[in-house]
């Protein structure tokens, strides 16, 4: 059964606008898991523009489904991950002038070094996935270092999706697709688990939910826009319906 990870770390951008206390992404999570989520993630990053610490440690302790912990592939936040204890660390790449991760992360270019911050995740008894591009060769990467998982960006299906119109059979966007495709299925034969998410929203969500093998869809800015006017629960709820509809239709 496909399932859905829900990002609610733009609650907290929200909170950090007043530097106060509302509103609160783990009362956040807590409504997402009512309308449907399988888990809850959020990216601690290193600027702390959005989730903080205290988030962290109290999603931890008081949200009963998994809990994904993006990070940066640093020695505080693999601490951090080590005390914490979620359920997966995702590796991503994070840059301090970006609005959002703006691309995959380039395990090629740095192997030993992630394949070392993997092994003391594993150690820890961390899952790990690592955020990539549909490339192969960041896919054959990622098994090398002994990733688990394999989170394939899927923002340049969905910037395509939406320069053409919403148009799901433009060759543009089936072009994309095929990418996200061919990775997951690289992922699966090297024993990795598929997975996907960036910029996913209520319009293209189908298609990738559709794809073969694919397990979990990580969804955030677009549902914390929708639950500013239908609510959280509610919004989760409709994405939840549309995925699994994408998913029936494999």
């Amino acid at each position: 059964m496909i399932e859905l990870g829900v990002n609610i770390d733009h609650v907290a951008t929200l909170r950090q606008a007043r530097r106060t206390y509302e509103p609160d992404p783990v009362w956040a999570a807590v409504e997402a898991h009512l309308g449907g989520a399988d888990g809850i993630t959020v990216h601690l990053r290193e600027d702390r523009r959005h989730i903080q610490d205290e988030d962290v440690r109290r999603l931890r302790e008081l949200t009963h489904i998994k809990l994904n912990l993006e990070m940066a592939a640093t020695e505080e936040m693999v601490g951090i991950a080590q005390r914490i204890m979620p359920e997966m660390a995702m590796l991503v790449p994070e840059g301090r002038h970006e609005i959002t991760t703006e691309g995959g992360l380039d395990i090629v270019s740095q192997e030993a070094r992630l394949q070392d911050v993997v092994g003391r995740l594993a150690v820890a008894g961390i899952m790990t996935s690592v955020f990539i591009d549909a490339d192969l060769s960041q896919v054959e990467a990622a098994a090398r270092i002994g990733a688990r998982v394999c989170e394939i960006h899927t923002g340049p299906y969905a910037h395509a999706f939406h320069a053409r119109g919403r148009d799901a059979e433009s060759p543009a966007v089936l072009a994309e697709l095929d990418k996200i495709r061919d990775a997951g299925d690289t992922v699966r034969r090297l024993g990795m688990r598929f997975n996907a998410g960036h910029a996913l929203n209520y319009f293209n969500v189908q298609p990738v939910a559709g794809l073969s093998g694919v397990r979990e869809l990580h969804i955030g800015h677009a549902i914390v826009s929708r639950a500013v006017y239908v609510g959280m629960r509610e919004a989760v709820r409709e994405m939840k319906g549309l995925i699994r509809e994408g998913a029936s239709a494999r």
